[in-house]
């Protein structure tokens, strides 16, 4: 189970280990955030636990134990979106709740795609802006740069990584963020 938390802690996901009477017993920060910022009070295990049960309130959902179940949260009105995997996770009869916001974007380490692609500052915090979902246009206005310069640190950016579009290149960012 730690395997499961910890992929998930890194990938930016929230979780919430549940014991077999469906109490939450433990979670990450990014649970939290994900159920505040759905309008929940989660600070403690009890209010986390009747956070998870009002979000999925609405939505067929069934807590087995020793199960992962895929919450995915598409934005403040609509109901989640629910996923169970059976197959066991933990034998001690614990389950698994991941919440996935997909508002929450975690962003790609500056240091590690420095060194992965060889990336110049300039170079890093476009591609971190453009992962973001700015456009080079707006960026160019909004760091007073030509759209010459951005241009030529898109085409550097490009080579570096061996791809040949934006969405191809904020597509592998996205991959990329979940390394430390």
């Amino acid at each position: 189970m730690e395997s499961v938390t910890g992929l998930l802690e890194r990938i930016g996901c929230g979780y919430l280990v549940l014991n077999r009477e469906k109490r939450v017993i433990e979670w990450n920060a990014a649970a939290q955030e994900t159920l505040e910022r759905q309008g929940e009070t989660a600070e403690t295990a009890s209010q986390l636990s009747g956070a998870v049960k009002r979000l999925v309130a609405n939505v067929p959902v069934r807590f087995v134990p020793g199960s992962l179940l895929w919450v995915v949260i598409r934005s403040g009105g609509d109901r989640p979106a629910v996923l169970n995997e059976m197959g066991v996770v933990a034998h001690d009869g614990t389950s698994i709740v991941a919440l996935l916001d997909r508002e929450n974007r975690s962003a790609a380490n500056p240091q590690t795609l420095q060194r992965m692609f060889g990336l110049t500052s300039a170079e890093t915090r476009l591609a971190l802006r453009l992962a973001h979902g700015d456009a080079p246009l707006e960026i160019a206005r909004s760091w007073r740069l030509s759209r010459t310069t951005i241009r030529s640190q898109l085409a550097s950016l490009f080579a570096k990584t061996a791809t040949k579009r934006q969405a191809e290149l904020v597509a592998l960012l996205g991959r990329i963020s979940v390394l430390p």
